[in-house]
């Protein structure tokens, strides 16, 4: 491999471990909020805009992952994502269709915090009585100037805050005098999700609470598996199950 890639690994690494550690107290605080929530017949909701998009689905429909999980769309990919009226109109159009209810929680990833719709569709979501867990890289949340009128960035406004350690621009390694690449943001913000959702699962089965985890459906079962872990979901989910 090559020396820079070398050292993107092994920085990456680091950051991975900074992250888990910064982390580590508001993970613990929040697996029993998603847990009562679950629990009690409650949903999780993700949203991203843009490349953080990617991170919003990684633990949507996922093998080995918990069923009742739902991600809030953006047909645009983030290419409007500064109009400012788009994200309460896409969390409307989700909650109509889907329903955000008080007390469940809705997890918004922003690696600048700065954006329009990943703002409004935190306020959106606290207005219904949900709880706002904002994903981002605190040292560009608090200090990228908001583009929103509101006038505060995703750190401020989110109930807890999960911390991606990340640096202002995403990308860490220099290539020459003038360009950087090596962004980190979508793997340690994934990371974290993971992370989120297996003390939840823990927390859940340590109390006798039924897991609603789907199954790998290349593996023999899992789809009649999957459909009845589903089945008290799937008017709410934004992934159908096969």
């Amino acid at each position: 491999m090559s020396p820079l890639a070398d050292a993107y690994y092994t920085k990456t690494l680091e950051m991975l471990a900074v992250a888990r550690e910064r982390n580590a107290a508001t993970i613990a605080r929040l697996a029993p909020v998603l847990g009562a929530s679950i629990a009690g017949g409650g949903m999780v909701h993700t949203f991203g805009s843009g490349h953080s998009d990617i991170i919003a689905r990684e633990v949507v429909g996922r093998a080995g992952g918990l069923v009742c999980i739902g991600s809030i769309p953006d047909p645009t990919a983030g290419f409007i994502e500064n109009l400012v009226g788009y994200g309460t109109t896409l969390a409307e159009r989700y909650d109509r269709q889907y329903g955000l209810r008080a007390g469940e929680v809705v997890i918004v990833i922003s690696n600048s915090g700065k954006n329009s719709s990943p703002l409004e569709v935190a306020h959106y979501a606290k207005g219904k009585g949900c709880v706002v867990v904002g994903l981002c890289s605190v040292a560009m949340s608090t200090t990228a100037r908001t583009v929103h009128p509101a006038g505060r960035n995703l750190h401020a406004v989110a109930d807890h805050v999960l911390d991606n350690g990340g640096v202002p621009g995403d990308a860490i390694m220099a290539v020459n005098a003038t360009i950087s690449s090596g962004p980190t943001s979508t793997f340690i913000g994934c990371s974290l999700l993971n992370w989120l959702m297996l003390a939840t699962m823990e927390w859940l089965n340590e109390r006798g609470h039924p897991l609603p985890v789907l199954r790998s459906q290349n593996v023999p079962g899992a789809i009649e598996h999957n459909r009845a872990v589903g089945e008290k979901y799937k008017l709410r989910l934004s992934k159908q199950l096969a």
